[in-house]
């Protein structure tokens, strides 16, 4: 069960209609996740600083269970999350960063239990 948070200083204005379901899909596919499994938050016209920069930029957070625990995995993840943000948001590859959380089934609740026990 993906989250995946993007926050960016752009103004709404600037960010594709329909961004939130095209990033459902690609972390989906980025993933290997069912779609129907992503949750995606997409938050626009924040006050922040990217790399010491107001500039438009991008802080991605992305937390799943058993995906994204090693170096290698998260390698891969980054190169084509950084393909889809840099295409869908005309920003250069130094102005996107990338967090990677694992989390545990007992960390996520649904349906009044957590995932454990689903």
């Amino acid at each position: 069960m993906p989250f995946v948070e993007l926050d960016t200083n752009l103004p709404a204005g600037r960010v594709p209609a329909g961004l939130e379901k095209r990033l459902c899909a690609a972390t989906a596919a980025i993933l290997g996740k069912p779609e129907n499994r992503v949750n995606v938050t997409v938050r626009s016209g924040l006050a922040m600083v990217v790399d010491g920069s107001a500039e438009p930029g991008v802080q991605l957070i992305v937390s799943s269970i058993g995906v994204v625990g090693t170096a290698e995995d998260n390698r891969g993840h980054s190169s084509r999350f950084f393909e889809f943000l840099t295409k869908e948001l005309q920003l250069s590859q130094d102005r996107i960063v990338i967090r990677f959380f694992p989390i545990e089934p007992w960390q996520i609740g649904k349906k009044g239990t957590v995932m454990t026990f689903l």
